[in-house]
């Protein structure tokens, strides 16, 4: 009995090692040089035949190759390729799960309404098959996100070459989310109900109750702090200014209420989804509050919207000029992270120059996240955190990475779908 037991141990954990995720890349101790690439700045600048170079994880030089500087450590031949920063992908649930039809595998929404001390960190899984799968494409950051009842909880940023949270972290608590109330209801079919729109009777009481909420928390701030309550101290940092509050929300009133609402509190306010932000766009812009759009590639929620109103709302934000940012939302939406430079595509497709839809997943996304001072640039003082595309990185035809770095780590590119693609084609050629 015993030795059946070993043995079945035995078994799962080589089966378990032949699937496991790419073991994390070592701290970097040799120097590169990415020399003759088109290099995408992340900023709206774009460098032909330029010179990249770094050391200790940090960036050492940008500039053109035409000049005369001694090259460092080893030499990587781009020419006729691009580089690119490593892209961000914001508002997302990377690591949170795994399998969507295994619910031991998820872990991506607590029980409650109220869950401010919720920390996603904590929960984020750093050896997920999902997350290598998205390397091969550029994506190397995401905000880890939670989700569900009024208030989610904290979202953390992490890069996605680590052992663990810890390793992973590189914006710790930096927002909370809250997920705004609904002035319209719909209502509910399958009981019977008239399906039609209405006003919500609850939406004015909600609110109310949200602004209760904040003011408690500041009276138990401000006072002994006895007993302890844990999710009012996690209200803190919102109003300190330390944190950002992530409000997801689409529809003009209610993106219009947020912004009363964070202003009246002195919040620092990001808007996550915002499908109706153009409409009250002079009032984001006044209030310097940045948009984080869903994903261009989707139906319009709106009955009246135009048919492709999702693949041009980047634009009608950008030359209002809000500062928007791309995030994830919806079913599949772990998997189809890995789209995300493919998203901006579309976006820039529809109106947008090429430079400045790539800041939306680079330098604007690192700015909304906070984490600007490290990455969404490729600028000297920075974390080497970038890639080598053979083509157009925010196309699909064009998205052949060669290399990726993560703080100066040389990454694999292997995936569990590298492996079954290898395996499959070797099983035809045989054939």
């Amino acid at each position: 009995m015993k030795k059946q037991i070993i043995y079945s141990v035995l078994f799962f954990l080589l089966i378990g090692n032949s699937f496991a995720q790419q073991t994390p890349a070592s701290k970097q101790t040799t120097a590169f040089s990415i020399e003759g690439a088109t290099a995408h700045l992340g900023d709206g600048t774009v460098i032909d035949n330029s010179l990249i170079m770094f050391a200790d994880g940090k960036i050492t030089f940008v500039g053109s190759a035409n000049m005369k500087i001694a090259r460092i450590g080893t030499i990587i031949n781009a020419k006729g390729k691009h580089v690119y920063p490593g892209f961000i992908a914001a508002n997302s649930t990377l690591g949170l799960g795994e399998i969507d039809a295994v619910k031991a595998s998820l872990d991506v929404r607590e029980i409650g309404t109220m869950n401010p001390h919720i920390r996603s960190l904590i929960a984020y899984n750093a050896e997920s098959k999902v997350i290598e799968s998205m390397r091969p494409n550029g994506v190397l950051m995401g905000q880890i996100t939670p989700r569900g009842g009024r208030i989610s909880g904290t979202s953390s940023v992490v890069q996605f070459d680590a052992w663990n949270w810890e390793d992973a972290a590189m914006k710790i608590d930096g927002g909370i989310h809250m997920n705004w109330p609904r002035s319209i209801t719909f209502g509910r079919w399958w009981l019977g109900e008239d399906p039609a729109a209405k006003h919500s009777k609850t939406y004015a009481k909600s609110i109310v109750g949200l602004e209760d909420y904040i003011n408690r928390a500041k009276d138990y701030l401000n006072g002994p702090r006895s007993p302890k309550n844990l999710e009012l101290e996690a209200l803190e940092g919102l109003l300190d200014g330390s944190k950002k509050l992530f409000i997801h929300t689409h529809g003009e009133k209610e993106i219009t209420d947020a912004v009363h609402f964070s202003t009246k509190f002195g919040f620092k306010l990001v808007i996550v989804g915002g499908d109706h932000s153009y409409k009250v766009a002079d009032l984001l812009v006044k209030n310097k509050i940045p948009v984080i759009l869903e994903r261009a590639h989707r139906i319009p929620n709106g009955d009246d919207s135009d048919y492709d109103f999702s693949y041009k709302l980047a634009k009608l934000l950008l030359d209002k000029g809000i500062v928007v940012a791309v995030g994830m939302d919806g079913q599949m939406e772990r998997m189809n992270t890995r789209n995300l430079p493919f998203y901006v595509g579309t976006y820039a497709a529809h109106g947008i120059d090429k430079e400045e839809a790539l800041k939306m997943i680079t330098s604007n996304a690192a700015k909304i996240l906070g984490i600007d001072d490290k990455v969404g640039t490729l600028t000297v003082g920075k974390d080497a955190t970038l890639f080598i595309s053979k083509g157009d990185a925010l196309d699909m035809r064009g998205n052949i990475i060669s290399n990726a770095f993560i703080q100066g780590r040389k990454l694999s590119l292997e995936t569990h779908q590298t492996r079954l693609w290898k395996r499959y084609s070797n099983k035809y050629k045989n054939q």
